[in-house]
């Protein structure tokens, strides 16, 4: 029996949480630049997976590349380090012109990591007093929904009863210079 479009996405609205609303296509297979939904239509993928996948679907050198890896060791977590990784980070802090670099999975990670890293930063080189750091967001944004990036969001519908937002935040509108909190003053 195969079951369509309909069927499948009448699926995922009942069983899946609803915090993306996902345009009404269910993709089956890729190629390229190609995607297939499951009743058979063909699509020009412009999204890319929000541009995770500029290469496009099962480029062949990269499954290529992939089955020979998970030939070898399908999953090592941080605990342990692995032949690859240490060559994988000094080849992408070269291409980087950086010393080091933090791999992560996820976007919301990587907004994450810059918002410690820019805390650190602002704290031991600029001086802000402890604890007063304000991490400002613009309007419209989305970076993902972690508890803390997702309080930086305008959009309503991304952040249904997530608060309250993490202290020491503000966003102001693209373009303009930021709003400062009424408790806060820039003193650096």
């Amino acid at each position: 029996m195969t079951v369509g479009t309909e069927d499948l996405r009448a699926l995922s609205e009942a069983h899946s949480a609803h915090n993306y609303h996902p345009l009404p296509i269910v993709i089956a297979e890729a190629e390229g630049a190609w995607v297939t939904d499951a009743d058979g239509r063909r699509y020009l993928d412009m999204l890319a997976a929000y541009s995770a996948l500029n290469f496009g679907h099962r480029h062949p050198a990269l499954i290529a590349a992939a089955q020979r890896q998970l030939d070898r060791v399908t999953l090592v977590s941080r605990a342990f380090d692995h032949d690859q990784f240490g060559l994988f980070c000094a080849e992408l802090a070269d291409l980087a012109g950086m010393e080091m670099v933090l791999p992560m999975n996820t976007g919301a990670e990587a907004v994450e990591t810059a918002i410690k890293t820019a805390r650190k930063w602002g704290y031991e080189v600029k001086g802000v007093p402890a604890d007063e750091a304000v991490i400002v967001a613009f309007d419209g944004n989305f970076h993902g929904r972690t508890t803390t990036i997702v309080s930086f969001s305008t959009d309503p519908d991304a952040r249904p009863r997530s608060g309250p937002i993490p202290p020491a935040s503000a966003s102001s509108p693209t373009g303009t210079p930021p709003r400062w909190p009424t408790r806060w003053t820039p003193t650096w």
